[in-house]
């Protein structure tokens, strides 16, 4: 797969016709995407478990809601760290994926990170695909592809993360946000 057609960085934003309940209405960032396969996590997934609960050094340093986000179906008993750092250079701990957005090795002394952190957001599992999948799924209609903006990772109101992100598209998808969650009932 060639660097131009890679989709790492970007957001896959769930169609209203997707079936799977693990998707409804999700926003995934992808962070990784080849011709192996895709990974991502889901944006807009908040559970009732604080930070602090399983992750107690980084608790000071998520933003709000400072909770662990379900970033997929697959490997929930895994975290992943994803932060936002300004600037051109990351500290040691800092992985680029795309823009200011990149990995947290949670690994590392979270004060490595601190002072260089613009947000940080920790989640449990993420979301999978192997080679070909995701392509399929795209032909398919199930998702929108749409550009990532680093508030994304950090938004303080993830259950309205799905139609904020539709609304700020220059297209028909624009719409879209206004979609009924029960479409029956108009």
């Amino acid at each position: 797969m060639t660097e131009v057609s890679s989709l790492t960085g970007r957001l896959l934003v769930a169609t209203p016709a997707l079936a799977d309940p693990n998707f409804d209405r999700a926003v995934v960032l992808l962070l990784d995407h080849d011709e192996e396969g895709s990974l991502g996590v889901v944006l807009n997934r908040p559970t009732p478990v604080g930070v602090g609960d399983i992750l107690a050094s980084w608790a000071g340093l998520t933003g709000e809601p400072d909770v662990v986000f379900q970033g997929g179906p697959v490997s929930l008993d895994s975290a992943l760290g994803v932060a936002v750092i300004p600037g051109d250079e990351g500290p040691l701990g800092w992985r680029r994926v795309h823009g200011a957005i990149g990995l947290v090795d949670l690994e590392a002394p979270p004060e490595l990170l601190a002072a260089a952190l613009g947000s940080l957001r920790i989640f449990a599992g993420y979301a999978g695909w192997g080679p070909g999948q995701l392509e399929a799924e795209l032909t398919d209609g199930a998702w929108y592809v749409v550009e990532s903006e680093p508030g994304d990772v950090s938004s303080p109101r993830p259950e309205n993360l799905w139609r904020a992100v539709l609304r700020r598209q220059r297209s028909e998808l624009a719409m879209i946000a206004t979609y009924p969650d029960d479409p029956s009932l108009n």
